[in-house]
């Protein structure tokens, strides 16, 4: 009793003091180009810092649980698959190039509300809305699952302060606070890695059977379910980043050609940080372990480890927190808001993030899925992919709305269960998710450029 007692003053320790430490080297962002932008002292974030921000927003406490279940479900082809999910960064990061630079945008909303006008900007800022929502709960629910069962008071005391110390930072400093915290956590994060890769692997068996087979505790799992999840990650990659304003928004910060350096490199260290990470699971599929692979693993190698694991999903929970806080003020108080009527108010933006972390703790309460937050978004905007991906076009109004409505549609479809059983692609796990995700793609793309057809107007 003693000993859990000392454990979790331990933890306590670890979530206070890190969040104080970044409160205090956040810098107080007194003008909005600071609070919104993450200038200091006039100057945009240079490639390494864009890189870090990049890597550890998206490595998200729920997104690094999802890869150690996967791992564990799978073995290293679950970490692969979920590894796919990354290369958003490069079809974002090419596609705001040429926004930049070719089309002369200075942001997304930018780009939306002048080729589609005020209402694709009011659905798109909805959706994303919804994103940022999502992000809080998913993520501070995995915080509380390490200080207690799921419904219990040490569980959602901690979710509450977290979150709540998270906040204080980020009200400081927005934007350059998110940006000089993350390159911290993002270094953190590589060595608390190390760490438990140190723990784990040395106990390994490292003959490819085991780790691929399906031999051991998940025997019948299948690989083609990871198969599935991995077709799936490569084709909501050229959507599934447009609806992430944490994602967009540092593509608009530095020069063109630094921020498409920093995309590109963010994809092979984010790739080799899931996979990496998946072996936690990979590890606890050959001990047998089940349940939460980050949590049983990280007890079965003992208390100093669970604790570093704990570290770690703090790290990246916080990293997703500050920037979500960050891309929603943004939101209310810039994007949404005609460049020409009034100037960003910082203390609006703060405002603004205190209201969506109210907003975003009340899920936390009605018990959702984690995994879900990712897979059902995923599939509910795959209709923004003709969007950005061929923005060239002079695709009317009515091709905007054609193809993100009708990808709602689809996506709605699939969370509420009413997905046809005859759309599916395969009997494995997944297959209903890469059916909505062919379909929805195919629909999506004729609907965009279809109002073509119909009009005299004719692509460059």
């Amino acid at each position: 009793m003693e000993g859990l007692a000392t454990y979790t003053l331990i933890q306590w320790i670890l979530v206070v003091g890190s969040s104080i430490l970044l409160f205090a080297v956040s810098p107080l962002a007194r003008s909005s180009d600071s609070f919104y932008r993450g200038a200091r002292q006039s100057r945009s974030p240079g490639a390494v810092a864009l890189t870090s921000s990049l890597v550890i927003s998206w490595l998200f406490a729920k997104s690094i649980t999802n890869a150690a279940n996967l791992g564990l479900e799978y073995g290293l082809p679950g970490g692969l698959a979920y590894a796919a999910y990354y290369l958003s960064f490069a079809v974002a990061g090419v596609v705001i190039y040429f926004l930049r630079t070719r089309g002369g945008f200075r942001s997304i909303h930018h780009f939306l509300g002048s080729k589609f006008g005020r209402g694709a900007v009011a659905l798109f800022s909805l959706l994303i809305a919804l994103r940022l929502f999502n992000e809080v709960w998913s993520n501070t629910m995995v915080i509380g699952t390490y200080f207690g069962d799921a419904g219990t008071a040490p569980y959602y005391w901690a979710i509450l302060v977290f979150t709540t110390l998270t906040l204080a930072y980020s009200l400081k400093g927005g934007m350059s606070s998110s940006i000089l915290t993350d390159v911290i956590q993002m270094a953190l994060f590589g060595v608390l890695l190390a760490v438990v890769l140190g723990a784990i692997l040395p106990r390994m068996d490292y003959h490819v059977g085991p780790l691929l087979s399906l031999d051991g505790a998940h025997a019948g799992a299948g690989t083609s379910g990871a198969v599935n999840l991995l077709l799936v990650a490569v084709l909501q990659s050229i959507s599934y980043p447009f609806h992430d304003p944490v994602l967009t928004d540092r593509g608009f910060l530095s020069s063109p050609g630094t921020t498409l350096r920093a995309y590109l490199w963010a994809v092979p260290i984010g790739v080799a940080s899931i996979v990496l990470f998946s072996f936690v699971g990979v590890y606890g599929r050959l001990a047998g372990v089940t349940g939460q692979a980050p949590v049983e693993v990280a007890r079965l190698l003992g208390g100093p480890i669970l604790l570093v694991m704990n570290f770690i999903m703090i790290t990246s929970a916080a990293s997703t927190l500050d920037s979500t806080f960050s891309s929603f003020a943004k939101l209310a108080v810039v994007d949404l808001v005609p460049e020409d009527r009034i100037a960003p108010s910082v203390s609006a933006g703060r405002w603004a993030m205190a209201g969506i972390t109210l907003l975003g703790t009340v899920p936390v309460f009605l018990n959702p899925a984690i995994l879900s937050a990712t897979t059902v978004s995923g599939a509910m905007v795959v209709g923004l992919a003709p969007v950005f991906c061929l923005w060239w076009l002079p695709v009317p109004r009515a091709g905007f709305f054609a193809s993100v409505v009708a990808g709602l549609g689809f996506g709605a479809l699939y969370a509420l269960g009413l997905w046809p059983e005859g759309w599916r692609l395969g009997s494995a796990a997944y297959g209903d998710l890469l059916g909505v995700t062919v379909v929805s793609l195919v629909v999506c793309t004729l609907l965009f450029v279809s109002p073509l057809l119909f009009t005299n107007r004719r692509p460059a």
